[in-house]
């Protein structure tokens, strides 16, 4: 819907009625439940009162979180010293790592004692962050929060002064063409003394904050991977619960950057899945093809024997690190979590992060709130980072990005070098020097990659694998994939990059499609869409601009 057409519904249908918080928080992920339980603990601590609202798009809390994922128990543990006692699924602790390099036909691993440490997991947990994120939301709720899943944050609202007011939800019951149908229902505002956007990597209304505010100034440019995940039921016979592998080298080229995880959850369950940088150049590369031939490697496939493949998913990663992080603070709110960027790309970990900043962010509101402050900037929670283990291990592990960028051989001595010699701490510092979107070569320079048609037992195509995400939207909604200018894809997409919005999402929802006069168009299947946000970093042009489905909308995942 257009900026347009909401004002004509707002001029028809409003005033929206508002609701008053003390803190909205937009996302119900780790690091938005982790915010939220901090300000209910503080103020139980205090005998004070204060409100808090979580609002998340999903139809479910968990329903959107996907992530490898070992969780580093750390952020947990301050925030619920008693988590074991209370019940967090953190059921399977690490009991092996390993790291291999890939051929086309052989593995070779990594010694033990050459494995840096941010490869080494002993103490950490293998987990559904779904299922952990159900768990928080069990204790917010306990707690006291207000938690309102099905809502998505569509627009920021400001108050005179330019300051963050709060949010306001998308309407409800709106058809393709942005008029309102006999279930329409008019969006909410949700005013706060302080919004905190927990949106996870690229939020929608994160990336406008940025803008807005100039967050950005003086940081590299942020830069993302695609994480694509398979949930499978193997052989009890191959299950070795807690086993870490971690994979480089083949289906990639050198020159790309990208690697695997496969890890051994309970119940004879692996969550398998590989992760692309989207910078790379070649624009017939395909993320989820490069995942489905990754499973054939005979090091790798002799898992699945036997198996059966239970759930599919995809989400951008935010990877950029230190060196791309945004200020944090704005009058009135603050980025948390991935929105941010907070995501240890050499650990491939991000689940602790988010819920640490979160809870920086939390006291930094509370101690805020209870001096009578509101709409200024939390500028105790920067200062908070600076002097925190988060800003110590995102400092370690700020040239691991930028070394693996520049090859497989030179970025794996590099970064042997940088964090077994100078254990992280060498007197220099990397840069990110481009966006993803601007890496993209013309096809011109590449020949076109064949990759293997799946055979539905070990390798898949798209449209099976949607289903199995669960993913549904509400039939004739508007379009939440939006284009700036619909010339572009046919004319300088298709034309220079041989469109390669057909090959990058994972989820089959751009496909270019010939008319009765032979020219073609691109056909944008939104009903497909995981809400990875792939299309919205990596498009070339950067005319593809997610905005936020009708609530509930969007992929299901029940334990990924």
């Amino acid at each position: 819907m257009t900026q347009t057409q909401n004002q004509n519904i707002l001029e028809q249908y409003g005033p929206r009625e508002a609701m008053e918080y003390d803190v909205v928080i937009v996302g119900g992920g780790p690091a938005g439940l982790a915010a939220a339980i901090r300000l209910k603990q503080l103020a139980a601590e205090k005998g004070s009162e204060v409100n808090v609202c979580v609002l998340e798009k999903g139809g479910e809390l968990g329903a959107h979180i996907l992530s490898g994922a070992v969780m580093d128990p750390q952020a947990i543990n301050e925030l619920f010293p008693n988590w074991k006692e209370l019940g967090a699924p953190l059921n399977t602790a690490v009991t092996e790592d390993r790291f291999l390099f890939l051929t086309e036909t052989k593995a070779y691993k990594t010694p033990a004692w050459m494995l840096p440490g941010c490869f080494q997991n002993h103490g950490n947990y293998v987990i559904s962050l779904a299922n952990v994120v159900r768990w928080l939301g069990q204790q917010a709720e306990a707690l006291g929060v207000e938690v309102f899943p099905g809502f998505p944050a569509a627009e920021v609202l400001y108050n005179d002064d330019g300051s963050v007011k709060g949010v306001a939800t998308g309407n409800m019951g709106v058809d393709r063409d942005g008029t309102p149908t006999d279930a329409f229902q008019l969006g909410m505002e949700l005013h706060a003394k302080y919004t905190l956007f927990a949106e996870g990597s690229r939020g929608h209304l994160g990336r406008q904050l940025m803008s807005k505010f100039d967050l950005n100034r003086g940081k590299d440019p942020q830069t993302y991977g695609i994480g694509i995940k398979e949930l499978w039921e193997i052989d009890p016979k191959l299950h070795q619960p807690g086993l870490v592998i971690h994979t480089a080298g083949w289906p990639l080229d050198t020159k790309t950057y990208g690697g695997s995880f496969l890890y051994h959850l309970e119940n004879n369950q692996v969550a398998v899945g590989y992760v692309v940088g989207l910078g790379y150049e070649n624009p017939y590369l395909s993320p989820y093809e490069e995942f489905q031939r990754y499973k054939t490697h005979p090091e790798i496939r002799k898992f699945f024997e036997g198996g059966k493949r239970i759930s599919y998913g995809a989400r951008a990663i935010t990877a950029g690190g230190l060196q791309s992080l945004p200020k944090l603070t704005f009058p009135g709110g603050a980025l948390i979590g991935c929105d941010a960027g907070f995501l240890n790309a050499s650990r491939i970990k991000g689940s602790h992060a988010a819920m640490k900043s979160g809870m920086m962010a939390a006291e930094a509101a509370f101690e805020a709130l209870g001096a009578g402050r509101q709409l200024d900037e939390l500028t105790a929670y920067s200062q908070a980072f600076e002097h925190s283990w988060l800003h110590e291990e995102l400092h370690v592990a700020r040239n691991f990005k930028p070394w693996m960028s520049k090859g497989l051989t030179l970025g794996t001595l590099m970064v042997g070098i940088d964090q077994v010699v100078f254990r992280g701490k060498a007197p220099w510092t990397l840069h990110h020097t481009h966006a993803d979107h601007e890496c993209l070569r013309p096809a011109s320079e590449f020949k076109p990659i064949v990759y293997p048609k799946p055979d539905g037992k070990l390798t898949f195509d798209r449209l099976s694998s949607v289903f199995i995400s669960n993913t549904n939207h509400a039939e004739h909604q508007p379009v939440h994939l939006t284009l700036k200018d619909p010339s572009v894809p046919v004319n300088i997409n298709l034309h220079k990059y041989a469109g390669p919005e057909s090959r990058y999402c994972p989820a089959g929802v751009y496909e270019f499609v010939q008319e009765g006069d032979g020219k073609e168009r691109l056909q944008i299947n939104a009903q497909n869409c995981v809400h990875c946000k792939t299309c919205d970093i990596k498009d070339p042009t950067q005319n593809i601009v997610w905005v936020t489905p009708e609530g509930g909308g969007g992929p299901n995942y029940p334990n990924m």
